[in-house]
């Protein structure tokens, strides 16, 4: 049987990146919706084996500006509701939130570049137990969300920490970029003017992330592995 996985996709170089070799591996057939561009009307939200709403530099409480934040709401409302497999990543992890409840909000700094995360206890016994003290991951966003009602936390830092949380087996929501190193010189070329506000040194953290690239495509591969294996039908 064909499996699919639709990643949608809100700028064009936050993309699977990592995952996507893993995807193919597990048998997956990869397509890509670019929101805004692509009609999302058209994408099944329960016939699809695997959806993931990948990052984007806009907020959830930015509906009036994008209007395809609500119909993403609404595909994730029903693919959570018939129990279908769920990936978020950093938007995609605040629209998770939002759909199941949960406020979003600005957070108290713009956490950009890498960094450690924490796991809690669930996330110790969780796919993201790959995940190893000291791993760096990439860290970009400034918006945060409370806890969802029924969601596990899997993971926190000092600044923000909801950080990932599971909703049942087949939801998975990570504010972090697990997927992200390959491209990293799109992403600073894009946010210049954010890295120059913030001072961050964007060839420092090209440099840093290239370094770190073995690392972060391992634990990349091993959660998502993990996360796959367990998905429920």
């Amino acid at each position: 049987m064909l499996k699919t996985a639709v990643a949608i996709r809100h700028v064009h170089y936050e993309d699977l990146g990592y995952f996507e070799e893993v995807l193919a591996a597990a048998g997956y057939k990869v397509h890509y919706y670019d929101a805004g561009i692509d009609e999302l009307w058209t994408l099944d939200p329960i016939r699809t084996s695997l959806v993931v709403i990948l990052g984007g530099p806009m907020g959830v409480y930015e509906a009036d500006q994008y209007p395809f934040i609500n119909e993403e709401i609404h595909l994730i409302q029903a693919r959570i509701e018939a129990g279908r497999p769920l990936l978020g990543i950093c938007l995609g992890a605040q629209l998770i939130a939002h759909a199941l409840g949960a406020q979003v909000y600005p957070g108290p700094v713009q956490e950009i570049g890498l960094g450690t995360v924490e796991l809690s206890d669930a996330g110790r016994l969780s796919p993201l137990k790959a995940i190893r003290p000291g791993d760096q991951l990439l860290h970009w966003h400034g918006d945060t969300f409370d806890l969802p009602t029924g969601a596990i936390l899997l993971a926190s830092t000092t600044a923000y920490a909801n950080q990932a949380f599971s909703f049942g087996r087949n939801v998975l929501a990570l504010q972090f970029h697990l997927e992200a190193g390959e491209n990293i010189g799109e992403w600073l070329a894009d946010s210049a003017a954010t890295l120059r506000r913030e001072g961050i040194d964007a060839d420092n953290l090209q440099r840093r992330v290239t370094a770190e690239a073995p690392a972060l495509k391992r634990a990349a591969t091993e959660v998502l592995t993990s996360w796959l294996t367990q998905l429920t039908a």
